[in-house]
């Protein structure tokens, strides 16, 4: 098989030094799946690190084998996911935002193939399993956090695309912050690319110059911006705190691993995986979570925002899923 995007192999041994979460700890003693990742943008990419970080814990729990491609152009991108169908690989994950119509031709000529593909669509047949990302619940508390941390209740965000996962992830944010600051504003930018963060930087600086003093950060670059200019900011998917100290007070963290733990077991199983899987990236699976830097929050920010985290954990408030384009 022959690959034009960069292609590598992880089969990790029980010496591996990865710390390994709960869910991989408990994984049974079935038979290891064979797993293929096919991303678009560099697995540096925060989105794409998630992941990629979830398939190599799995892996070296001994639940799965992973190899992926990096880097792979939408053109190039169907054939791809035929050579990876075409191995034996059991599993063959992707992003078919770009690719829809593509994808899902491609699934339907692998019936003995299972797909799990990031989707705005629905699952289709018994083989093409969707899931959205789903840290807004993280996200809408950051937003509670900023909320009381502005001096100029204007707060600015930067996405990549419009698409439903990016939208609803900024109007969560905006929907905490509103909760405790019904006086708040907002900006919001996006930049038209899922990597190119000194795009996303140069967005964010515009916003700051238009007022705002907390940024949510859904694209790399935004805390760049922020730290130069001297403002805080949010992260998104994954922790941004190391790299900037003082300037990134939250981050809405996003976990995979629960997803990966539902599809190889129905896999396992023998079951159908054309299924939705975007619920196992809810707070109450595990799929999100907040993480903040609790001497950089106000102590009277800290309270309601961990009564409404209570809330959502146990089911009893679910966070407003609005995934129209932010104004």
């Amino acid at each position: 098989m022959k690959l034009t995007s960069t292609r590598r192999q992880l089969i990790v041994g029980a010496a591996a030094t990865l710390a390994l979460p709960a869910y991989i700890r408990r994984a049974n003693a079935q038979s290891i799946v064979k797993v293929a990742g096919v991303h678009m943008s560099p697995v540096e990419n925060a989105w794409n690190s998630r992941i990629h970080l979830a398939f190599q814990e799995a892996a070296a729990g001994g639940l799965i084998e992973y190899e992926f491609s990096e880097g792979v152009a939408p053109t190039d991108y169907p054939r791809a996911m035929r050579e990876y169908a075409e191995s034996g690989t059991q599993l063959v994950w992707g992003e078919s935002y770009a690719v829809e119509r593509e994808a899902r031709e491609v699934a339907a000529d692998y019936a003995d193939t299972a797909f799990l593909m990031g989707s705005s669509g629905g699952p289709e047949g018994d083989n093409f399993g969707v899931f959205g990302t789903r840290n807004h619940e993280a996200a809408y508390l950051a937003g509670m956090l900023a909320g009381k941390m502005s001096t100029s209740n204007t707060f600015g965000s930067v996405g990549g695309y419009p698409i439903p996962e990016v939208n609803l992830l900024i109007n969560a944010f905006r929907a905490g912050v509103s909760e405790v600051n019904p006086d708040a504003t907002f900006l919001n930018g996006f930049i038209g690319a899922w990597f190119d963060p000194a795009r996303a930087k140069e967005a964010a600086i515009a916003q700051i110059d238009a007022g705002a003093d907390i940024l949510f950060g859904e694209r790399i670059g935004t805390a760049d911006a922020a730290q130069e200019r001297g403002v805080k900011a949010i992260g998104s998917l994954i922790d941004y705190t190391p790299r900037y100290p003082g300037t990134v007070f939250a981050n809405a963290i996003w976990n995979y691993g629960p997803t990966i733990e539902a599809i190889v077991a129905d896999i396992q199983a023998g079951k159908p995986v054309g299924r939705d899987y975007t619920e196992y990236s809810f707070m109450s699976h595990g799929g999100n979570e907040l993480i903040y830097v609790a001497d950089d929050v106000p102590a009277d920010a800290v309270a309601p925002m961990l009564e409404k985290q209570a809330a959502i954990q146990s089911g009893a408030w679910d966070v407003p899923i609005n995934n129209e384009e932010p104004a």
